[in-house]
């Protein structure tokens, strides 16, 4: 249960600004390479983020209940500031642009990496989970930005912040 609301955490921001680019009218070849390349990177962005994690629990005496706590604390304030900037947004020209897409909005996948092996003793089952909801989130924000709008987005950014605070502060106490 907490990886699925890990996932559906980190598919918020994929999907706020699916939203935003949704109402490019992207065409549906451009949709699902979007929505694919977004899925592929909540694949390997945690596992990187795990690889990373061992290291740094071999070497580093800490809980990793405080790890945990402070790489949900610190994703979920800075999807609150970034909800609350205005930036202009861009139509996305080609490939590279998706790509780089897919890598803004998995970063956050890679802190939770970190600590991935304590949420979950599956780390793939784990990442395709992130897989598919992001996949599924930015495919349905895409949809939606055609027919809702920016606001919408926001609101699903805050949400997603709002979560994995909660999870944050709950694993202090574990």
């Amino acid at each position: 249960m907490v990886i699925l609301l890990v996932a559906l955490s980190l598919s918020m921001d994929a999907f706020s600004l699916a939203i935003i680019y949704g109402m490019f009218g992207l065409n549906k070849k451009e949709e699902i390479t979007l929505s694919f390349i977004v899925g592929l990177y909540h694949f390997i962005m945690p596992l990187i983020g795990s690889l990373f994690g061992n290291i740094i629990f071999n070497y580093v005496p800490i809980k990793f209940n405080y790890v945990v706590s402070i790489i949900f604390i610190i994703i979920g304030v800075q999807m609150l500031i970034d909800s609350y900037k205005h930036e202009d947004s861009h139509m996305l020209n080609g490939i590279i642009e998706m790509l780089l897409f897919g890598l803004a909005v998995s970063i956050d996948s890679f802190g939770t990496g970190i600590g991935l092996k304590y949420l979950s003793s599956n780390m793939i089952l784990s990442a395709f989970t992130f897989s598919i909801v992001s996949l599924l989130f930015t495919y349905i924000g895409l949809n939606f930005g055609k027919k809702i709008g920016v606001k919408i987005g926001k609101i699903s950014n805050i949400l997603g912040a709002t979560i994995l605070i909660i999870l944050g502060f709950i694993y202090i106490f574990k």
